[in-house]
Parts: C-alpha cells; structure tokens; sequence
C-alpha cells in the first residue's frame, strides 16, 4: 500500500517536473524563434544621385527584429575588412538580447577610395534614423558599433558631424558609439590610397582623433591587449581617449582586453551589450521624468 502511495507520487512528481521541463523547452524554443531577418534592404537606392551599379549591389543592410511589444534599443554593427574586405552580418551573440541589430555593407577599396565608405556607412546610420520606428525600434537609443574597419567607421560618423549633416541627421542623436579595435589616427587603407606606409601615423580630417569635441555621444573604445594588437592600436585608442578627457568630453571609456589580440570580438560583446542596456535604461530614466 505505502510502495503504492510511493510510486504513485513518485510518478507524479516525475510527471510534473517533465510538464515543467517542457514548458521551459517550449518557451526557449519560442523566445528563439521570437525574431525576423529582414536581408538585403537597400539603403541607397538608383534614383539617388551618384549610385551606381556597385553602390546599388553593396548599399544593402539585414535587420534583426526581435518581437516586442515596445520599441527597442538599436544597434548598427559594421563589418570589418580594412575597407577592403568583409560583408555584413549580425553576429549570433548579439541576437536575444533585447535589440535590433541592423548590418550593413559598404562599398571597399580598391573601386573606392576614402570617402566613400565613409559617406556609405552615415547613409546607412542616416536610413537608420529615419525608417527604424517602423520596425519596431527607438530612434532615442540608435548605438553604432563595428570591428576594426567597422570601428574606424563608428568614430568617422559620430565625431566628424559633416557625413550625417549630408542626411539631415546630427551625429549627436545617436546613443552611444562602441567602436571594437578600431583606427583613431587616418585609416591605413586611404593612407595607403596616398602612398604613406601603414607605419607611418597620420592625423589629418579622416582620423577620428582630428574631431574630438565635449558634445560628441558617449564614447566607449575597446581594444585587445597592447602586445598583441595591430600596430599599436591600443596606444592610439588610448590617446583618443585622454583628448575627449582634455577637452571636457564626459563620457568616453576604454577597455584593454588582457589576452586577447586584433580579432578581440567575442569578449568585447559582453560589453558592448552591458554599455547599451546601461545607457537605455538611463534614456528611459530621462524619459519617465521628462513625461508629464
């Protein structure tokens, strides 16, 4: 009889923790499931002045669309490549975390030269801004990332205002620039397209460092480690950030990521992502208390 009792809870008890099981399964399986891509979507187009047929094959972005019932922060990540290479992507560890992730392309070096890519990449922020709300986003928290060439961009469309200004869009507007790994001094590709070695620096208008200024968005700037970057591209990062210091600048951070060279991504989205949620949520703290 007690042997009976035994196994009839035992049995129920295996039952109720497989209903839960499941139901967690199901609810993973859902929140995965919870989101679109949307590929491919031009964000120049031919009937816009000096789009050509290449503008108009590499002028193209993919949106990640979480489901949600309220707007979402937004982040545009750029590929890298040294301006010469590489194609868009969302980067899987971006996806579920409560965001939109939108990728664009860019035209590359060699059938460009500086600036094109430059112009490029604010025209994709620019498309940003005005189209995102309908899909779901909030143009108060649009952050603009990328890796390594994608950095380099980042910074040239955040700090240097002219690229946006051409869309009727003011970089300060945009949330939070997160460049990864990125060039501060003048990129060595269009140093390269005027004949100077990738060892000799540069700082003239195409370096981030030309257009540091206090009123530019909250600035966070990671690198590998020191030793193991690409030349010195920790020790630029670092003076970027001591001259948004020195010119009043209030909010620039630079993470060095001990162990880790150029390719330094996977441990820099943990950050990246913490950065975002802690700037949205002190958006929405302004909000609230602006709201009536």
């Amino acid at each position: 009889m007690n042997a009976s009792v035994h196994l009839h809870h035992h049995s129920h008890g295996l039952k109720t923790a497989l209903s839960g099981w499941l139901a967690l399964l199901s609810l993973t399986f859902f929140s995965a499931q919870a989101a679109s891509l949307k590929t491919d979507m031009p964000y120049r187009t031919k009937d816009q002045p000096g789009v050509d047929t290449y503008a108009a094959e590499r002028c193209k972005l993919d949106i990640y669309l979480p489901e949600a019932a309220d707007p979402l922060p937004v982040l545009v990540w750029f590929h890298g490549g040294g301006l010469r290479g590489g194609t868009k992507s969302i980067p899987a560890r971006l996806k579920d975390q409560g965001m939109i992730v939108v990728a664009p392309n860019y035209r590359l070096f060699p059938k460009v030269k500086s600036p094109v890519y430059i112009e490029d990449a604010a025209a994709a922020v620019a498309w940003v801004f005005e189209n995102i709300e309908t899909h779901g986003g909030d143009p108060r928290q649009i952050f603009v990332s990328g890796h390594s060439a994608g950095g380099y961009l980042t910074s040239m469309v955040g700090l240097d205002k002219r690229w946006l200004a051409t869309h009727n869009v003011d970089a300060n507007r945009i949330a939070g620039l997160i460049p990864f790994s990125g060039h501060t001094i003048t990129h060595f590709t269009p140093r390269e397209e005027e004949g100077i070695e990738d060892t000799r620096p540069i700082i003239d208008a195409m370096a981030p460092l030309f257009h540091v200024r206090a009123d530019a968005p909250p600035l966070i700037l990671i690198t590998g480690d020191r030793e193991m970057e690409m030349l010195g591209r920790y020790e630029e990062n670092a003076y970027m950030m001591r001259m948004m210091k020195v010119v009043g600048h209030p909010a620039t951070k630079l993470y060095e990521l001990q162990g880790y060279g150029h390719g330094m991504t996977e441990p820099a989205f943990p950050i990246l992502i913490r950065e975002i949620k802690a700037i949205s949520r002190s958006l929405n703290q302004k909000g609230s208390l602006a709201a009536p």
